[in-house]
Formats: C-alpha cells, sequence, structure tokens
C-alpha cells in the first residue's frame, strides 16, 4: 500500500511517469493524456474557426493607400483649416502644416467597386472577398500603446492579449502545435511581447512567437550526441521535479512549464514538417510569390495557411515598417511589394481550399497617418506623414465578414470620421462574435473584479457581418 505522498514521489507510479506516458502517446507507446487546453464549445455557433492577423505596425497612411480624398489634393501646400484640426496636436509637426494630397493613383477593382492604390495590386484583385473598413478610430497615438492597445484593449503592457482571450475562450484543437502563433518580418515591433502576452491569464494562453529561418523555435531540435532515450530520460526526471512542486506549491504556472515541456517534444515532430514547404506545388508558391527556404512575408503567409490546416486557432503577422515620417512614396511602395502579393495569395488560398468562411484574415496597423506634410531638415525627413489615431483603414475577409463591401467614411480631407465609426474595442468585439464568443460574457476574474478585453467599451459591428 502507498501513501498518496509516496504515489506522487515514486518514479515507477507518479506523475512524472504519466507526464512521460503523454510524451511517449506521440509514437503509440502509450495514450496521450487529456489536453488542459483542449476545445471547448463556444457561447454561440459561429462562421469562423481561426484568425490570421496580418498586423502592419508602423502605420500604413489610409489617404494613400484606401481613402482616396481629391479634396485632400487640391489643399496641397496649404494649411487644413484650424476648425477642422480642432486643437489636435502632433509628435513631429505642427498643426498648421501644409496638407498632403494622396501619393499614388486610385482605382475601382472588382464589381463592388471598391477604390484601392494602384500601388496595392494584388489586393485590387481580390477586392471582391473583402471588407474594407474606412472609419477605424483608435485611443492612442505613439506606436507601442496604440499596438498593445489594438492587441490587448488596454495601452500598457499587462492585459491578455486577443489570441489568448481566443485561445482561453475557446481551447486548442491542436495538439502537435501551438494553439497561437506569433511571427514577424521587418525591423522590429514597438509593443514588444506585451502584443502577444497572455497577461494575468495563466501562462499557457501566451503566443509562441516562431522564428523566420532554422528551427522556427530555438532548441527544438536536439543537441548533438543527445539520443532519444536521453532525452526521454531527461524528460522524465524533469517531469517529476515539476510535478512535486506543483504539488508543494499550487502555482499554476508551473503547469504551463509542465505543458510547454510536453508541447516542446511534440514540436520536435510537427514544427519541421510545418516549416517544410517543399510539398507546396510549384504554382502555391508562385502564387504567393515566395520561395520554400527563403524568409519573408510571404513565406509567413503560407505557413499561415499550413497552420490552419493544421488546426492553430489564432496566428499574428506582424511586418514592421511602415511608420512613414518621411518619403511616404518609397516607404509605402516598398512595404506594399513585400506583403501586397502574400496577403491577397493568402485569402485566394484559403478561398481555393474552402477554408475561407471559417478563416478569419485581417489586414491593417494601429493607427492612420496626417493629411498634413511632415518636414524636418533637422531630422532629415521630407514628404513624409505623423501618427493620426482618428481616422484609419484596414481590412477583412472570410470568416463571415461581407464581401465586396465599403463601410464607414471620412470627411473631405480623410481628418475625421464621417459615418459608421468603429472604434478598436467594436472591431475586438466583432473578432470575437465571429468566433462565437460574447466579448461581454468572455470575463476572467482577477485582483477582485472581472476583466474582459473590451473593457466596459465595445459593440459588435453588426452591418459588416454575411
Amino acid at each position: 500500500m502507498f501513501s498518496r505522498r509516496q504515489f506522487l514521489q515514486d518514479g515507477s507510479l507518479g506523475l512524472g511517469t504519466m507526464a512521460l506516458g503523454s510524451l511517449l502517446g506521440r509514437d503509440g507507446v502509450a495514450a496521450p493524456t487529456p489536453s488542459a487546453s483542449s476545445a471547448r464549445p463556444p457561447h454561440a455557433p459561429a462562421p469562423a474557426k481561426a484568425v490570421i492577423h496580418l498586423f502592419m505596425t508602423g502605420a500604413p497612411s489610409h489617404l494613400d493607400l484606401f481613402d482616396y480624398k481629391p479634396k485632400l489634393k487640391e489643399f496641397e501646400g496649404r494649411s487644413i483649416p484650424p476648425e477642422v484640426i480642432g486643437g489636435q496636436r502632433y509628435a513631429f509637426i505642427n498643426p498648421n502644416a501644409a496638407a498632403l494630397g494622396p501619393q499614388f493613383a486610385f482605382h475601382k477593382h472588382g464589381g463592388s467597386g471598391l477604390e484601392i492604390a494602384d500601388v496595392l495590386p494584388h489586393l485590387g484583385n481580390i477586392a471582391d472577398d473583402v471588407c474594407l473598413i474606412r472609419s477605424m478610430r483608435t485611443d492612442q497615438f505613439n506606436h507601442a500603446p496604440a499596438q498593445i492597445f489594438f492587441n490587448t484593449g488596454f495601452s500598457q503592457p499587462g492585459r491578455p492579449s486577443l489570441g489568448s482571450w481566443v485561445l482561453y475562450g475557446l481551447g486548442a484543437e491542436s495538439r502537435d502545435l501551438p494553439a497561437f502563433v506569433v511571427m514577424s518580418t521587418g525591423a522590429g515591433i514597438s509593443g514588444g511581447a506585451a502584443n502577444w502576452s497572455s497577461g494575468f491569464l495563466p501562462g499557457k494562453y501566451t503566443g509562441v512567437r516562431f522564428r523566420n529561418s532554422g528551427d522556427p523555435i530555438l532548441n527544438v531540435s536536439n543537441p548533438p550526441g543527445v539520443d532519444r532515450q536521453l532525452q526521454d530520460a531527461s524528460y522524465d526526471l524533469v517531469n517529476r521535479l515539476n510535478r512535486k512542486h506543483l504539488e508543494a506549491h499550487g502555482d499554476p504556472e508551473i503547469a504551463t512549464r509542465i505543458a510547454n515541456y510536453e508541447m516542446a517534444a511534440r514540436l520536435q515532430l510537427s514544427a519541421p514538417e510545418l516549416m517544410d514547404l517543399k510539398s507546396e506545388s510549384a504554382a502555391t508558391l508562385a502564387m504567393y510569390g515566395c520561395e520554400a527556404d527563403k524568409p519573408s512575408f510571404a513565406r509567413a503567409c503560407l505557413l499561415a495557411r499550413r497552420m490552419v490546416e493544421r488546426g492553430v486557432r489564432f496566428i499574428t503577422i506582424y511586418h514592421e515598417g511602415w511608420d512613414a515620417h518621411s518619403d511616404v512614396v518609397g516607404n509605402h511602395t516598398n512595404n506594399a511589394k513585400n506583403t501586397d502579393q502574400g496577403s491577397a495569395a493568402l485569402v485566394s488560398d484559403l478561398k481555393q481550399r474552402g477554408m475561407l468562411d471559417e478563416t478569419l484574415v485581417i489586414w491593417g496597423g494601429e493607427f492612420g497617418r496626417t493629411p498634413m506634410i511632415e518636414s524636418n531638415p533637422a531630422l532629415q525627413r521630407s514628404r513624409g506623414r505623423d501618427h493620426h489615431p482618428q481616422a484609419f483603414s484596414m481590412w477583412m475577409a472570410g470568416g463571415g465578414i461581407r464581401p465586396g463591401i465599403s463601410y464607414g467614411s471620412t470627411d473631405e480631407l480623410g481628418f475625421h470620421i464621417a459615418e459608421n465609426p468603429v472604434h478598436v474595442h467594436d472591431l475586438q468585439a466583432t473578432i470575437l462574435h465571429q468566433l462565437g464568443m460574447d466579448h461581454e460574457r468572455l470575463t476572467y476574474r482577477y485582483q477582485g473584479r472581472d476583466f474582459r478585453l473590451t473593457d466596459i467599451h465595445g459593440h459588435v459591428v453588426q452591418d459588416i457581418l454575411a
């Protein structure tokens, strides 16, 4: 007979062996144990099962890509009327700075007639599949707080990210890959890891960042000299120690650590297969405009499609570098070249495979850009635009969103929203709704009160739902 403590401590009968059994289950040696993050039913039936968020950090200019303003061209070289600006202050320009007209030609596309800048030709080809929102607004003026606000509903680090809330509400469908994956291309993310942190939710809901080349996660491959037998013995020892520590202290983060070890073991098999694009056809690679082994935004988009096929719930791809304080034409031409084809191909690929209806694709940045020009010889800046939280544009596709429509509008100078404003909290509420979750019911009690992604704000934007 064994006491409870002896059972937990004994290596042949205890939880360490159970953990090892879970690891060996991937090879059919033992049945896998149920996952604490296994899939859970939503609040209500919903069209979307997964989200791919293409986050254009640095903030693309709505005025040069999506929101054509002929009147702004007329004002070029003159100050915008003070009554329009309304006392708004800026970081790098004076409110009386001269207006800067649209820097690219625009044309209408598809049967929907969506007006899009010529610098985004591939987006024009899928115009009838996207919903273009031209009336977004945010509370935040600078990059880091605005990015964190968009992802967490709060401007300071410490709150759970959108992907974490989704995982908390719906659980995971894949045993072999993380349910919430983050990738990035470009220079850097101002908001950092706070953008995909689980905040005060348990750590198991944090996004897992994949690298662009080599092993997707550092140390997922065994070092030289470590064979399977030694690895499994090490897992068993570490798991027994962690389980004993969990029993003694009850810290849920220890449970997260155990789950991470188990996931790491499964990733040694699943990650190389996921990242190997040699199984993709030449036509698919050409459609995305990527090479199988060369890191790029387009390759990340193709990987995102493969992740959704394998049950990954939420994927965010950050593409940095849209912060056009100078040379908005050069900046946006280069970034459009790097992102347009991959973004459009992702939507087309999902549609061809019958996956778009269940996958919500989102494209946009953290705020917009000013109608006024930024020109500062001391900072070597000219013909750029400053940050603009009052209005910006973004597009969505799939996941039960109405295709081929433009929603909302700005005034004739693209400064203020004129019709159907969509706050960041409204967008967050709508995303959760399309996944079957009520943003007012999805709560977590922390420090004595119930928190939610949208705090006390947010309304589902019913008019853009199919």
